[in-house]
């Protein structure tokens, strides 16, 4: 092949890739997550006033806090199960103690959203909070 049609057939190829990585994220792009889609919510279609916005930034904030030390610790758990796992090379009492453990940082994660979603009902009229149980509700049961 002459260096002109290998650059031609290159970039042809070059082309073709990108188109499909184009397309297939645009077919294939994930659903939101639901607090992802629950805040847009929130922020798009309550038509929130000014205290109410203050108020949910706040919240947003402080819950940040708490969901990225408990994230950490729920990193630290998975990397003392991987340990855990590469020594035993099956369910042992380290890998069952570090999945408990794991499993427990979870449950504290939830249990915090859980708190925060409650917090921003909270700051609703009961028009707005009407809304929001329904979009709630939505998040928690719908299939991707």
């Amino acid at each position: 092949m002459k260096p002109l049609q290998l650059a031609i057939v290159a970039l042809v190829v070059l082309f073709s890739a990108i188109a499909g990585v184009a397309i297939g994220r645009h077919l294939l792009a994930p659903a939101a997550e639901p607090a992802v889609a629950l805040h847009a919510f929130l922020h798009d279609r309550l038509d929130l006033d000014a205290a109410q916005q203050r108020g949910l930034r706040d919240l947003e904030t402080s819950f940040a806090t708490r969901r990225r030390v408990l994230e950490d610790r729920m990193r630290a758990e998975n990397a003392r199960l991987a340990v855990a796992i590469d020594e035993e090379h099956r369910i042992g009492p380290r890998v069952s103690t570090a999945v408990d453990a794991s499993h427990r940082i979870m449950g504290a994660l939830q249990k915090e959203t859980l708190a925060h979603v409650f917090a921003m009902r909270a700051l609703l009229r009961p028009d707005q909070a009407r809304r929001f149980d329904e979009a709630v509700r939505k998040a928690l049961t719908e299939t991707r």
